[in-house]
C-alpha cells in the first residue's frame, strides 16, 4: 500500500517547492521534477531530473514515478520560464540586418511541456492502481498559469501568450477530462516572490504589493481537496475546468465569457455532440497513421 502520490514540475524552488512541502506535511509522497535538485532536503520526496520540454525525458519521469509507487493521484504542472525574445524593442533601421529567428524556448516549456504533462498524467492516473491502495481510477491536475494569462502583461508578451493558452486549454479540457475521472484546473498567481523574475525586479515592490505564498497554496488546496484524497469519491467531486487567481489575500474566480446567443458557433447541445464525434474520429485516424508510420 502506497500513500497518495503526486508529481510536481518545477518543484525545486518557488511555488513548486512550497506546494511540495504542503503535500508531504499531509502524508503525500511527491516526485520533484525539475532540471536542478532542491537546495534543501524534503522528506517523502524523490528528485527526478526532468526537462519538461522534452517528451521522452518527461515520459521517463512519469513512468519511474508510477513504477516506484504503483499509483498517481495528483499532478501540478508548475514549471515555467519567462520571455527569451522581444519584437519591438530590437527593431533595426538597417535593411541589411533583418531579424534573426526568435527564441521560442518559452513555448516549448510553458505550453508544449505542460501539454505533455497533461497527456502523461491522464494515462497514469487512469490505470488500475487498486493494488497500491488507490480506490478509483482518475485524479486531479493543477496547471500553474498566471495573472498574466488573464490580464495581458506587455513587458513579457511571450509569457502572456503561453499563460493565456494554458487558461484556454484548461477550460477546453475540463468537460472531456471529467468523463474519465480526471479534474483539471488552473492557478493564476499574481505577483509572487519566486526566482522567475529578473534580479532586482522585486526590490521595486513593497510587501503590500506581493502576494504571499500561503494564498497560492490555498488556491491549490481549494481546487484539489488534498485532505480528502483517500475518500471513495475524491476523483468524482470538486472543481473542474476552473481558473482561480491568487491575488494578495484573495482567491478570485474567473468565469469564462458567455458565447452570444446570436452567434453560438458550437450549435447548442446537438452541435457539441457533432463536433466531438467528428474530431474524436479524425484524431483517432491521426493516431493510427502515426502508429503505422513507426512500425
Amino acid at each position: 500500500m502506497s500513500p497518495p502520490v503526486a508529481i510536481i514540475t518545477g518543484a525545486s524552488s518557488g511555488i513548486g517547492l512550497a506546494l511540495t512541502k504542503h503535500l508531504t506535511s499531509q502524508g503525500w509522497h511527491v516526485s520533484i521534477a525539475d532540471i536542478s535538485p532542491p537546495r534543501e532536503e524534503v522528506a517523502n520526496t524523490t528528485y527526478i531530473r526532468t526537462d519538461i520540454s522534452t517528451w521522452d525525458n518527461q515520459a521517463q519521469m512519469f513512468q519511474q514515478t508510477y513504477e516506484s509507487h504503483g499509483r498517481l493521484d495528483f499532478v501540478a504542472l508548475n514549471a515555467g520560464i519567462d520571455d527569451r525574445d522581444d519584437i519591438f524593442a530590437s527593431i533595426s533601421s538597417d535593411s541589411t540586418k533583418p531579424p534573426r529567428r526568435p527564441n521560442l524556448q518559452i513555448f516549448d516549456v510553458n505550453l508544449n511541456g505542460t501539454y505533455y504533462g497533461i497527456k502523461l498524467a491522464a494515462h497514469y492516473m487512469t490505470l488500475d492502481s487498486s493494488a497500491a491502495g488507490k480506490k478509483q481510477k482518475g485524479g486531479k491536475i493543477a496547471v500553474t498559469a498566471s495573472a498574466a494569462g488573464i490580464y495581458a502583461l506587455p513587458v513579457v508578451p511571450q509569457y502572456t501568450a503561453t499563460k493565456y493558452a494554458l487558461v484556454g486549454l484548461v477550460r477546453a479540457l475540463g468537460p472531456v477530462a471529467d468523463k474519465v475521472g480526471i479534474r483539471i484546473n488552473a492557478v493564476c498567481p499574481a505577483l509572487v516572490a519566486t526566482g522567475l523574475a529578473p534580479a532586482g525586479l522585486m526590490d521595486n515592490f513593497t510587501q503590500e504589493q506581493i502576494t504571499p505564498m500561503s494564498t497560492i497554496i490555498r488556491c491549490f488546496s481549494e481546487l484539489s481537496d488534498f485532505e480528502d484524497v483517500e475518500k471513495d469519491d475524491w476523483v468524482a467531486k470538486g472543481r473542474n475546468g476552473e481558473i482561480v487567481e491568487g491575488n494578495l489575500s484573495e482567491l478570485v474566480w474567473h468565469k469564462e465569457p458567455e458565447i452570444p446567443k446570436t452567434n453560438d458557433y458550437q450549435g447548442g447541445d446537438e452541435g457539441k455532440i457533432a463536433w466531438a464525434e467528428a474530431y474524436t474520429q479524425r484524431n483517432r485516424n491521426f493516431a493510427m497513421m502515426d502508429w503505422e508510420a513507426k512500425k
